[in-house]
């Protein structure tokens, strides 16, 4: 049976729509800008969520965008010009959104010339996100990223082995190196738990916003908190573990390959706090 949609119907969804951006450089970006981008790897990102206009570890954010433009590029754009850019995205949004920054060579991807020109800033919008409730199973995989340590543009694997865990019946993937230990998740950090402190994985991996947010703010509530390696062997005298990123600072996972977690309520619950105890902070 059709479904009959009425102008206004119509009319909020254009509303809706229109609600949401891509700028380049802090302007509107034109189909002919944005072409290029479908076809280059060499970028990087971050992403956040927007409440009341406002961000948590903006500090963060920034950090990232700029030591990644110095790998990357050799060069970063200044803090405020970045925010600029980000403030005119907001612009034309609700106060609640998502918003990802994308920085790329003005000369594309695949090419060593254009080594010395100035990057620019991509800003996209959208509907704000919280993330799956879970809990999660996660497949292993044995899956190294190249540069860990930037959150760039070409991750394929991010996407390849999440689908090939779902047709195997998990919901998402987590990644081991060749050492055997688990470092992060396909999208997410994962963060364990012990009954009294918060584990971080040792290996090498990309350090999240959300997860420096929560690092800190356990200091300063006195969370206990270490970094150890941890591989599958280990995941059976743990009593928790879940997985984070811009969209929420805790999902639990109740499975990771064969073995099963506790779903350690109380652990996500001291994670939510932490990351509601950091402020929110204008851009």
């Amino acid at each position: 049976m059709a479904v009959v949609r009425s102008p206004i119907h119509f009319a909020l969804l254009e509303r809706c729509m229109s609600s949401y951006v891509a700028q380049r450089n802090g302007h509107a970006a034109s189909a002919e800008e944005l072409a290029p981008l479908a076809f280059g790897g060499y970028a990087h990102f971050t992403a956040m969520q927007v409440r009341g206009g406002r961000v948590r570890g903006l500090d963060l954010h920034l950090e990232r965008l700029r030591s990644a433009s110095v790998e990357l590029f050799g060069r970063a754009l200044p803090d405020d010009r970045v925010r600029a850019c980000l403030r005119a995205a907001l612009q034309a949004g609700p106060a609640d959104l998502s918003l990802t920054a994308t920085v790329y060579p003005p000369t594309g991807g695949f090419t060593v010339t254009g080594a010395s020109s100035e990057p620019e800033l991509l800003v996209r919008t959208g509907p704000a996100a919280s993330g799956p409730r879970g809990p999660l199973t996660l497949a292993v995989v044995e899956y190294e990223r190249v540069l860990p340590a930037v959150k760039h543009v070409g991750e394929i694997a991010k996407t390849y082995f999440p689908r090939q865990a779902v047709r195997q019946g998990f919901d998402d993937a987590a990644f081991v190196d060749r050492r055997g230990r688990l470092s992060e998740g396909s999208i997410w950090n994962l963060a364990f738990w012990d009954g009294a402190a918060v584990v971080w994985p040792e290996a090498e991996m990309l350090s999240g916003t959300t997860m420096g947010i929560v690092r800190r703010q356990l200091d300063r509530l006195g969370v206990p908190q270490r970094v150890q390696e941890v591989t599958l062997a280990d995941l059976p005298a743990l009593a928790g573990a879940v997985v984070m990123n811009s969209w929420t600072p805790g999902v639990p996972v109740r499975r990771i390959g064969s073995v099963s977690l506790p779903e350690a309520s109380s652990f996500v619950q001291v994670l939510h706090r932490a990351y509601q105890v950091e402020p929110l902070t204008p851009l």
